[in-house]
């Protein structure tokens, strides 16, 4: 579902999916402090006197802190990469699986650290693409800063080769993962009690809340009215939600706030798969479609 409105290829510079793949990689591990903050608020987390270790360690560290160290881990692979194979593409071949020890390691580190491992894994994953991709080199020789690779070379360019297999395969995974993903939330559907109140959080979630912080947030950013409208429509919710609802239960929740929890959240996911699903495919072909009659008519 989420794989039709993100970025497709090195080279796409579409500001509507740009900025949906942007939010997809970032928004679980943004929403961390505030379900810490929550359960502080419930007496199931210190956040210290007048919240300062929620100020101090839940939000500054833990989000600057998994933000450096997946920066870290992803940078030194990169480099290695290019250090091991040069330009030579098929070389890395063998190196598929270096994706899931990257996930692994910068997860682990960030948790162990007491930072967020979503954004870990998140910053790991773009500082590797950065790392592979820049062509670090100015005339005579000297390295030098250089923009990301897709804006102003192709896909084919040597400088983004050693990357390839290792994209590819991460993006098979990926599929597979969402996959059993689906499965397991249609499982915990026909099982978990849904309350009522589900459909009233459904409907503020869709309809309010996520197109009045949609408009709020990019009031400023120059995007047409179409593009806003499709941002604001698009707010995907999936297994992050899920594993948000398994820590705060797994924090020690009362019973039955946590049986109306979980059926809320398997609620809103399923909802989401159900409306984004159906929609997402017609929506994207008619954005696409009106984008290149203005591009034609430019």
């Amino acid at each position: 579902l989420a794989g039709d409105v993100q970025v497709v290829g090195q080279d796409d510079r579409d500001r509507l999916r740009f900025g949906l793949t942007g939010e997809g990689g970032l928004n679980d591990g943004a929403a961390f402090p505030f379900v810490m903050l929550g359960l502080g608020l419930m007496g199931l987390h210190d956040i210290g006197d007048l919240g300062w270790r929620w100020w101090v360690i839940d939000l500054l560290w833990a989000v600057v802190g998994g933000l450096l160290i997946g920066g870290a881990f992803g940078t030194a692979l990169g480099r290695w990469l290019l250090a091991r194979n040069g330009d030579d593409a098929d070389a890395s071949g063998s190196d598929s699986f270096l994706g899931l020890g990257l996930v692994a390691l910068s997860y682990g580190a960030a948790v162990a650290l007491q930072t967020y491992g979503f954004l870990a894994v998140f910053s790991a994953s773009v500082a590797l693409q950065w790392a592979v991709s820049a062509k670090r080199s100015r005339p005579g020789g000297a390295p030098g800063p250089v923009p990301v690779a897709g804006a102003d070379a192709p896909a084919s360019s040597p400088a983004l080769m050693p990357a390839v297999p290792l994209q590819r395969f991460n993006e098979h995974l990926a599929s597979l993962f969402e996959f059993a993903v689906v499965v397991l939330i249609g499982a915990m559907f026909a099982v978990v009690r849904i309350p009522l109140e589900a459909v009233a959080v459904i409907v503020a979630l869709f309809f309010f809340i996520r197109p009045a912080s949609v408009i709020l947030a990019l009031r400023r950013d120059g995007l047409a009215p179409g593009q806003t409208v499709l941002v604001s429509w698009f707010g995907i919710r999936g297994v992050g939600s899920l594993y948000y609802a398994m820590y705060a239960i797994n924090n020690g929740v009362d019973d039955q706030v946590a049986q109306r929890l979980l059926g809320i959240t398997i609620a809103v996911i399923v909802a989401s798969i159900m409306l984004h699903g159906i929609s997402v495919t017609p929506l994207m072909a008619l954005y696409e479609r009106r984008k290149a009659r203005v591009t034609a008519s430019s």
